[in-house]
């Protein structure tokens, strides 16, 4: 143990330099940040200068204020979730002896069911893309692969096979290769030979050869949803409707699990309990959507 007491925000920025060496998305260290920044605020507030003297019962305090904000149940688990593994790190650095965050329960919340496209949406989000041919491609890669959404903007250029995709590891994922169907390898061929020329290596740039941001792509993706006329869609929907439709069609789990790049088979069995017309066999055949 540490004899001198860390004081919180020497905690948090401690916290955050970890991320950024362990080369972790920008995304989830915005997110850890802005949750671990909250719980700071709440801490100063109480006057809680050195993070030894926090508590279960403060971690539940700023739970609560959270909730008298209009926090739904599954933001505040999220938000137990970054302080349980900020106290991780803290703990493996002596910073701390006690972690108060496994005192405090996670709020119950139902998860809701992922939203699936159905074939007439997905090819009407097809049909509305089809004049991008950036988006066209960003969409079939992500529609008939199930990749993420942040696997897909950090594709390089070597990353490209001729009938694979290389997914590199992130956010604690191992390394895959991921099948390219006619469909994906189309589109790609399509959008590639209109890329511009820049000396950035990443398969998806903007118009002066910078890297397509996460964002930018979500933000791009479900403005052709609203242009498609297809409501309460998110481009994470895209690889729902990937694992639901396979799936459907008899794909094994486990080679499902691969293919997605789940850590956990429960990850993918977690479906089945919305997807009642699921019928899976040892199958290892993907389909084109």
């Amino acid at each position: 143990m540490n004899n001198d007491p860390v004081k919180t925000r020497e905690a948090h920025a401690k916290f955050h330099d970890f991320l950024r060496s362990k080369k972790r998305a920008s995304a989830t260290i915005l997110a850890y940040g802005k949750d671990i920044d909250q719980l700071m605020f709440f801490l100063e507030e109480l006057k809680k200068e050195h993070i030894k003297d926090v508590t279960s019962e403060d971690i539940q305090a700023f739970l609560t204020s959270l909730q008298g904000k209009g926090y739904t149940p599954k933001s505040l688990s999220r938000k137990l979730n970054s302080t349980r593994t900020f106290y991780r790190f803290l703990k493996v650095n002596e910073f701390v002896t006690d972690d108060p965050s496994l005192l405090v329960s996670h709020p119950k919340y139902e998860l809701s069911p992922p939203r699936v496209l159905t074939p007439l949406e997905y090819r009407a989000l097809r049909d509305a893309a089809s004049v991008d041919p950036r988006l066209y491609a960003i969409i079939e890669v992500l529609l008939q692969t199930g990749i993420r959404i942040g696997e897909l903007a950090g594709l390089k250029m070597n990353d490209v096979e001729e009938n694979a995709l290389h997914i590199a590891p992130y956010e604690g994922h191992a390394a895959r290769d991921v099948q390219l169907n006619r469909r994906a390898k189309d589109a790609l061929k399509r959008y590639l030979a209109i890329r511009p020329e820049t000396t950035d290596n990443h398969v998806f740039i903007t118009k002066t050869g910078k890297p397509f941001l996460v964002r930018n792509i979500r933000d791009a993706v479900e403005r052709y949803f609203r242009k498609a006329g297809i409501e309460n869609a998110k481009i994470n929907d895209l690889r729902h409707t990937f694992v639901a439709h396979h799936l459907r069609n008899g794909v094994s789990l486990t080679f499902l699990s691969k293919v997605l790049g789940h850590k956990r088979l429960s990850s993918t069995e977690r479906y089945l309990q919305y997807i009642k017309d699921a019928k899976p066999t040892e199958s290892t055949t993907l389909i084109e959507l």
